[in-house]
């Protein structure tokens, strides 16, 4: 009984904490990389400049912030789903949550110095990496996810070989 149970677990926290990893290393990656060339703009470059010599508590405010702003967006998403538009709801939310992933990134990067001034967030901070790194490391450990990385690197090779014979033509 407990293999069935530890295999039923498995298909139902395996392909969250995956989709999880997935976008904390691919989505994150590619959106700190557009955001950092978004900051290369001169205004940009400033706020940051100004972000980054805050005091911790309002630099505190600074991170939170962006939490609040994407409510519009979540409201103009209610009013498309309560007039049957649920594909630009859907839209709405997902894109929203995109740029304040980006957004809330950046403010991190930025504002990180400042935020491990006050102990607790240092606390804090320490404490939830570490319990992510020990979930990672366990789904990571997971036959079923070794097994589905290997699928995907062969899939990444063959269409490597595939675009390259494309290309050589």
């Amino acid at each position: 009984m407990k293999r069935h149970l530890k295999r039923a677990l498995e298909l139902l926290f395996v392909p969250i904490a995956a989709a999880i990893m997935f976008i904390e290393e691919v989505l994150l990656r590619y959106l700190g990389l557009a955001m950092a060339a978004f900051s290369r703009l001169p205004w940009i470059a400033r706020l940051e400049a100004w972000l980054a010599r805050l005091p911790p508590y309002a630099a505190l405010v600074a991170f939170v912030a962006p939490s609040i702003l994407i409510l519009p967006v979540k409201f103009a998403a209610f009013w498309f789903a309560l007039h049957g538009k649920f594909i630009l709801a859907a839209v709405s939310i997902g894109l929203g949550k995109i740029v304040a992933t980006a957004l809330v990134a950046r403010l991190y990067k930025v504002l990180r110095p400042t935020l491990l001034r006050l102990s607790w967030y240092l606390r804090a901070e320490t404490w939830l990496f570490t319990w992510r790194d020990r979930l990672y490391g366990f789904v990571r450990a997971l036959p079923v996810w070794q097994k589905t990385k290997a699928m995907v690197l062969r899939l990444r090779r063959w269409l490597s070989g595939l675009m390259a014979g494309l290309l050589a033509r």
